[in-house]
This record gives C-alpha cells, sequence and structure tokens, in this order.
C-alpha cells in the first residue's frame, strides 16, 4: 500500500490539478529544468503534446543560417552568464529553440532563438535590449525527434517530413511557423536529441 499510494495520488492530480504538478522531466533534458507537457498521443513519427505556458528569453536573428544561429545563441548565453544589469547568471534549461514563422510581422519572415526560463526565475534586465522576455502560450505541438548533429537542412528536411506525416493523420495545424528545439551543448557529439515542433491550428 505504501508504494501505490503515491502513484495513485499523482494519477489523481492529472485530473484534479493543472499540467506540472506531477511533472517529471524526461531523460532528454539531461536533469535540467525543461518546458512541461504531455504526451496526449503516440504516432510512428511523431508525438501528440500539450504544452504549459512557459516562459523564454529570446532574440530575433537575420536567418536560419547556422552562423546566424550561433550568434544568437552565443549572445543569449552572456546574458544568462552575467551580461545584464545585475550581473546575475541565470540557471541553464534545456531545450535552445529556433523559431520561423514565414508570415510574421508585415508578412515578413521572422527568425529567433530562444532559451527557456525556468518557474519562478527573477529576470534581470539584459545590457542588450534586442533580448526580451515572452510568454509561450499553452497549446498542443505536434513533435518529430531526430538525432546526429542538426544543420540548417536537416531541420528543414524532418519538418517537412512532420508535415506530411501530420497531413495524412488528418491533422490541422500552422503551416506558417515551426521551431527546432536542441537538448545538447555544441561540443556534445553523440547521442543528440533534436525535435522539430509544429503547432496545432
Amino acid at each position: 500500500m505504501k508504494t501505490i499510494m503515491p502513484v495513485a495520488f499523482c494519477l489523481l492530480s492529472v485530473v484534479l490539478l493543472p499540467l506540472g504538478e506531477c511533472w517529471e522531466a524526461p531523460l532528454f533534458c539531461h536533469e535540467y529544468e525543461c518546458p512541461e507537457f504531455t504526451v496526449v498521443n503516440t504516432y510512428e513519427s511523431f508525438e501528440e503534446r500539450l504544452y504549459a505556458s512557459s516562459r523564454w528569453i529570446t532574440t530575433d536573428i537575420a536567418s536560419t543560417a547556422n552562423h546566424d544561429v550561433a550568434d544568437g545563441f552565443w549572445k543569449l548565453y552572456m546574458y544568462t552568464q552575467g551580461e545584464n544589469t545585475e550581473k546575475k547568471v541565470i540557471p541553464t534549461t534545456r531545450p535552445g529553440l529556433v523559431s520561423v514563422n514565414e508570415a510574421g510581422e508585415n508578412g515578413q519572415r521572422q527568425v529567433s532563438v530562444s532559451f527557456y526560463v525556468a518557474p519562478d526565475t527573477v529576470l534581470p534586465h539584459p545590457n542588450d535590449d534586442t533580448i526580451k522576455e515572452i510568454t509561450r502560450p499553452s497549446g498542443t505541438i505536434y513533435v518529430r525527434v531526430f538525432s546526429g548533429v542538426a544543420s540548417e537542412s536537416d531541420a528543414i528536411e524532418n519538418k517537412n517530413e512532420l508535415k506530411e506525416d501530420l497531413q495524412t493523420a488528418g491533422k490541422l495545424f500552422d503551416k506558417n511557423r515551426f521551431d527546432g528545439a536542441g537538448y545538447e551543448p555544441v561540443w556534445i557529439l553523440l547521442n543528440r536529441h533534436n525535435e522539430v515542433w509544429i503547432h496545432a491550428a
């Protein structure tokens, strides 16, 4: 009975309490804070996840080219390491996110990179005003996982394959937006976990 009760309580909480009360980050988060989600359905080539609302630090970049992505993430990394008005170090989280909106402001393509912000983190003001804090609302996201050192072409290939699979499955999704999520630092070359996210319509 002692081993059953905590499990039963947690299952009951899923029904009665908000998303996150029983959250346990998956192994690919490497024991870092990650945005909270529940797997709603698992398909042959993708997952359907329900994400809770989450906070992120973000900065716009010129393109999805590798050098632009690297420069953007370096800017965010330096902010978390003390390049802010309080010289405060901000806890490391996962994942790093590359976001693309093909129909952004004024119909222009918008690209940004982001780091997840752990709950209850008080963010100092950045020295660089191009770094912003945003809140991503809760919602359904379709996720395709792939391995290796992800390049721009890898992300686009997996995004296109995910779109085809979603269409085959009869899922409605936002055709203009997608995200690429990475969970390992650049110096880790093996057993990398990469994801492409497409938002449900």
